[in-house]
Order: C-alpha cells, then structure tokens, then sequence
C-alpha cells in the first residue's frame, strides 16, 4: 500500500490555497484509492467551515468549473482538468457532525471512511478500521442503518464489491435487501451518479448481473423487468434478459480490446482476434469518440453500455407467443429508453443519442450481406445515425456475440467485422468523401438558376445532390448543374 506520507499531486497542489485556521480533509474513496496506489480522478474533501467558499476559491485559482450540489448541506463541485488533459471531479463538503470523527463514522462502508488532514499530512485518521477491512477485502457499512439512511448506498456496494474484488459482509447484504423500496423513492440524480459510475468500469457486466441478483437492476431499470424468462426463438440462445446481461458482458470484452492500453492476451479468444486485427487500427479514434462528454461528468463510453441494456426493451411490447419470432418494433423500444433516460435526469443530448442508438441498431444487421457495401450504402447509413452510427456499430458486434454460447458462428461474426470495419474507415479516414461532401451548389443557386420555389423541394435536390456527390456520381459543378436541372425537370413534370 502507499505512504501516507505521500499526497497525491492533484491533492497536493490545494495546499498551497488552505487557510491555516480552516481544517480541510482529504476523504472518501480518493484515500481509499491511495492506499492502493490508484489513480483517483473523483476527490472529496471535508472541510470544517465554508466548503462552498473553500470550492468557489478552489475553481477561481485552479481555472476550473464550479457549480453547487446542495446549498443547504454546503457542497460545491470544481471540474478541472490537469497538466495531462485528465478531467478530475474535486467536491468539498461541510464536515456533517461535530467533528471529522463523527463526519468519517456516519459515511457509507469502513473502506471509505478514512481521512488525512491537508494542513497535516501526517494526521490520519481511520476510525472504523477501513484499511483493515481493505487488506482482508471485505466490504462492510459503517453502522446497522448506514444503507437505510441512504438507499442509494445499496447500488454503490455492488460497484465497490466488483471493482475492488471485495466479499460483502452478510449484515451488509442484509442492509441491501432491506432498503429495496427505499430506493425506489431516491432522487433519480443521485441513482444516476451512481448507475454510470458503474458504467465507467471497463466492464461493468459483472457488477450488472450482481444488481440483477440482489433485485435491484428491475428497481433501477422496471423496464427490464418484462425481459425475465421472455423465451426467443433462434438463433438466440438466451432469454431476453440473460440476452441483454450478455451484450454487455461482450461489450465490455470488444472495448477492453480496443483501449489505446489493452492486454494482448486478452485477444486470445479468436473472435476478439478479429477486432483487433480488422478494427485495432481505429482505436485512437474510437476511444477519442467514445470519450466525448455528454453532460458534464458523463461520456459516450458510459452511455453505450446503457444502451445495450437496454436494447431488446421494446420486445415485450410487441404482441407474439412467447418463443415465436417477433417483428421487433425498434421506434417502440427507442421510446422507452428515452423515457427512462428522463427519468434519470440525462441531458437532451444524452436521451437523443440513445434514442438513436436503439431506432437503427439493425441497420448493420442489414448490410451483413451487402459485399461490399457501396458508397451509396455507407453514405445513407450515417445518414440516418449520425455520429450515434459508432455506438450502434459497436453495439451490433457486441449483440451477435451476446445472442450465442461460445463460439459464435465464425463466417458471420467475420462478416459482420467486415461490416463494421468499413463504416468505421469511411467515417474516420473518409469522411468528407463519402458522408459530409462539400456542396457544389447551394440553395440559393438553385433557387435562383431554376427558380425553385424556397421550401422542401430545395430541400430535396441539395440531399439528392449530396448523395451522388458522396456515391461518386457527381464530382464538378458542371455534373451538379446537370443533375439538378434534371430532378427540376422531373419535378415539373409530377
């Protein structure tokens, strides 16, 4: 384990802003994580005073972004983002209690329930023996009532058993199943934090099926609820639900392959093999992609998993005997996604992207037997998801792998590679070619060379016009001028 000793930077460099008189404490699972010798990017801090002033002052020096999370408990949050590029998340609270002692023995598990003075760092203090509980890798609350008083505490107890490889006590698993209808009635920004927490695991799929054991995955996710025991026919080996839980474990198995830092071994299976090998080129592009923000804490990368949960939700709303093929209503199943999506308080960028994500999940499927796809294919593709193409492409891989029992079918996964392999060249390595041309005419010029009347008609032509500039039909103004006359031709004579 680490020295005490020895702060982390992005700790260390608030020292220089303490007050003397202001006792300031480095809490929670960022000491945790030291002791460990982790990288922590989330740090909470207690503060014996003004946290909200401390963290306003914190944002201003450091050049960081501040917000409040709760006035009258006195919590600020200061985005920041290091030397490196790292985002880092920094929240300072005022200590609840009398003193820090009654702060640390009033949080959630003995593990994050240790603390180290700012303005001494050799003060330490670890009141519910948290780091013995860490060395013996068990996870236990720090009082009978510690997940009644917070419900939310039962979602974090699986994050922290599966991330850290802990064996929860069994009065804590108590605690969990006692506190299930509380946790209905918790703030849904709180349950959010803590879902996509989950969801920032390089493979969340272990801590999904966990809350899925311990009932609480149809609490969070009711929607889910209809997809236990829903029989389908094959080639899918699974019922719904085991279907959707094994998407995401193979999500989490494609992505861990594709990270700029991957384990080759972990590439061993042949099917992984073909990623790497047909897709491995991308992965500075792809882990760019799917690091983009959302919201403000929250990434694609996050958001996909979420995604792929949720991606057979529709089905049960689709009248069919239970195991007979059903037409899978995709518009039914976006909807109600987007709907939990508000639910939890996502941003309207992050609901329209899972909206898009689950209206065209099969438009890959589709193209599985289009060899080789056309430009025309590619162009019309993107069309339709926009950038929320890459997700449902990483999506339908993780979904053929998920619908079978080891080994899936070679010729179809290779195929279906394939598919992904040229969507994602286009889009990465050619994208002002076949999928944003730059226009040869504009509306204007149509409007004013052929007298179209401004309104859809315009419309109509600048669309066709760029789908045969991107197929390849169409490369100089003079073949736009042609083409364009031609379609107002047509059109006069509807």
């Amino acid at each position: 384990m680490s020295s005490r000793k020895q702060l982390p930077e992005s700790v260390s460099i608030l020292i220089p802003l303490l007050v003397q008189d202001v006792p300031i404490w480095f809490v929670g699972g960022g000491v945790r994580d030291h002791l460990l010798s982790r990288k922590t990017y989330d740090l909470d801090f207690a503060v014996d005073g003004d946290a909200i002033a401390f963290a306003r002052r914190v944002a201003d020096q450091l050049g960081g972004y501040y917000y409040t999370l709760d006035e009258e408990r006195g919590t600020g949050r200061v985005l920041h983002q290091d030397e490196e590029g790292q985002r880092l998340t920094l929240d300072f609270a005022r200590i609840r209690g009398d003193d820090i002692t009654a702060d640390l023995t009033a949080r959630d598990f003995t593990i994050n329930a240790m603390a180290i003075n700012l303005l001494d760092p050799d003060e330490w203090l670890d009141p519910m023996a948290g780091a013995n509980d860490l060395k013996d890798k068990v996870l236990k609350t720090c009082g009978p009532d510690s997940i009644r008083n917070d419900p939310v505490r039962a979602l974090r107890a699986v994050r922290l058993a599966i991330e850290f490889d802990l064996s929860i006590k069994p009065d804590t698993l108590a605690q969990i199943r006692d506190s299930q209808e509380e946790l209905r009635e918790t703030s849904p920004e709180r349950v959010r934090d803590e879902l996509f927490q989950i969801f920032s695991a390089q493979r969340p799929g272990r801590a999904i099926r966990l809350l899925n054991h311990l009932s609480l995955l149809s609490i969070v996710f009711p929607e889910l609820l209809d997809l236990e025991g829903l029989t389908q026919p094959p080639p899918h080996a699974y019922p719904a639900l085991e279907h959707s839980l094994a998407v995401v474990d193979r999500m989490g198995d494609i992505l861990a392959v594709l990270q700029k830092k991957h384990d080759p071994e972990e590439a061993a299976d042949m099917h992984l093999a073909q990623v790497t090998l047909r897709i491995g080129r991308f992965r500075d592009q792809l882990n760019h992609h799917l690091s983009q923000y959302l919201s403000n804490t929250r990434t694609v990368r996050q958001l996909i998993y979420l995604a792929a949960l949720y991606h057979d939700v529709g089905k049960p709303e689709v009248p069919g005997d239970q195991g007979a093929k059903r037409t899978f209503d995709k518009k039914i199943g976006a909807e109600m996604v987007e709907q939990r999506a508000r639910a939890l308080r996502l941003s309207n960028k992050e609901i329209v992207r899972l909206g898009q994500i689950l209206r065209y999940q099969e438009e890959p499927i589709i193209l599985d037997h289009s060899t080789p796809i056309s430009p025309r294919e590619i162009y019309r593709y993107f069309r339709k998801t926009g950038a929320a193409g890459i997700e449902v492409i990483i999506l339908s891989m993780a979904e053929f792998l998920g619908t079978y029992i080891p080994p899936a079918p070679q010729n179809a996964w290779q195929m279906r590679v394939e598919v992904a392999r040229t969507l994602l060249e286009a889009y990465f390595h050619e994208y002002d070619q076949y999928i944003d041309p730059s226009p040869l005419l504009k509306g204007d010029e149509i409007i004013t060379i052929y007298g179209v009347q401004e309104g859809p008609a315009v419309g109509l032509l600048l669309e066709q016009l760029r789908e045969a500039q991107a197929t390849g039909e169409v490369k100089t103004r003079e073949e736009a001028h042609a083409l364009v006359g031609r379609m107002v031709e047509e059109l006069l004579h509807e």
